[in-house]
């Protein structure tokens, strides 16, 4: 099928007697509905005539929800604008940081205060090894996936660290080696400590919920033991080849920031039984392969990589912390010997989304004469199914 989205199987999803059959919490039944209205006349849109051929043509509203792969592109590109202003003239590392896969559950029903938690150890252990190995405030930019290519449960932060970092009192910059920042076992045995140290608080704290399969890990004996096999294995921290520099880093924030578990352009085929979409298989050499899945159950894969309302997906931390991050880059690139307020202007790429054009052109003639007419009023759609607790 030429073209499928991801909005047109939802529709396909939403309208089958089997979509009562989903186990979806009210924001998941709530992005779904989003992205299955996208851009069609169930949100509204404009309505323009062309005044080369005098043909009508209607543009329909965009859910602008951040699951939807058609709308990150134009919010990526706005984002990135930001962004260029915060690079420095300064090599970029880029670390992974995993969570076990079982933890998969546990996440699953914990899924705001566990993702928290995430982000709080692997940008605290990056922090103290920047303090330890360098005396400095590093900067670091940590992006949340929670996907395999097979749209199962892969929680993981990506995170983009730079090389070095300001003094304590901001008279100068300490640089790290060009190809090497810190040791990943060391960075992995505190990464596993931190959040291991989390889990246990928070458990003690009764800050988790345990349900079905889970229900015996309320027993504070049940949980340490899961605790200490954890505290037994290696965790992953993997640090991929090292960024050329800022034009290197806005590129890959570019493709990675704004993505969303599965893209358009992976999906192949959908009918009313199943879903073909490609992937890649790493454990066999990264080669392009194809997976079919029964329509619900793709749909219930891909539910479980809707975040929590409101829940921060990219975070800054140390230099690049919201609180004071002018004040303290304007000082990194004064002691760079930067000239000018953003490095953005000197290492800014061509994005790899394409950004909207400035004037609509006509879909008949291909000219940009459309001017608007009016505003179309959504179309009242049915009633949605029923909301059902999320498994």
């Amino acid at each position: 099928m030429a073209g499928l989205t991801l909005g047109q199987v939802l529709r396909g999803v939403l309208a089958s007697p089997q979509a009562a059959t989903l186990r979806l919490s009210p924001h998941q039944w709530q992005t779904v509905r989003a992205l299955a209205a996208c851009r069609t006349s169930a949100l509204g849109g404009q309505l323009f005539r062309c005044t080369a051929c005098q043909r009508e043509h209607f543009v329909a509203h965009s859910c602008r929800n951040r699951h939807c792969p058609q709308c990150q592109g134009s919010l990526a590109v706005a984002w990135l604008e930001q962004q260029a202003e915060n690079l420095l003239p300064i090599p970029y590392f880029h670390l992974v940081f995993t969570v076990p896969h079982g933890f998969n559950g546990l996440l699953r029903q914990n899924q705001k205060a566990l993702l928290d938690l995430l982000f709080a150890a692997a940008s605290q252990t990056l922090l103290t090894f920047g303090q330890e190995r360098f005396g400095a405030r590093i900067g670091v930019t940590a992006v949340l996936h929670t996907w395999s290519q097979t749209l199962a449960e892969h929680y993981h932060l990506h995170c983009i660290v730079t090389g070095g970092g300001l003094t304590p009192a901001g008279d100068g910059w300490v640089p790290s080696p060009a190809h090497y920042l810190f040791p990943v076992r060391a960075l992995s045995v505190m990464y596993r400590a931190k959040f291991l140290a989390g889990l246990a608080e928070r458990h003690q704290s009764q800050g988790l919920e345990f349900h079905g399969q889970l229900a015996p890990l309320a027993n504070p004996k049940a949980f340490s033991a899961l605790l200490q096999t954890a505290a037994a294995q290696p965790w992953v921290v993997y640090a991929k080849r090292p960024f050329a520099g800022p034009r290197q880093v806005l590129a890959y924030l570019s493709r990675y920031t704004h993505r969303v578990a599965i893209s358009n352009r992976r999906l192949l085929q959908a009918d009313e039984q199943s879903v073909a979409f490609d992937y890649k298989d790493y454990a066999d050499g990264a080669r392009h392969k194809t997976m079919t899945l029964e329509k619900m159950e793709f749909v219930r894969r891909f539910c479980r990589h809707i975040l929590p309302a409101r829940f921060v997906k990219i975070r800054h931390y140390g230099l690049l912390g919201n609180r004071q991050r002018r004040q303290r880059l304007a000082r990194a690139r004064e002691v760079l010997g930067v000239q000018g307020t953003a490095m953005g202007e000197q290492a800014k790429p061509a994005p790899a989304v394409t950004p909207p054009p400035s004037a609509p052109c006509c879909p008949f003639c291909q000219q940009a004469t459309l001017v608007r007419l009016r505003e179309v009023a959504p179309v009242r759609a049915r009633p949605p199914p029923p909301n059902l607790d999320a498994s």
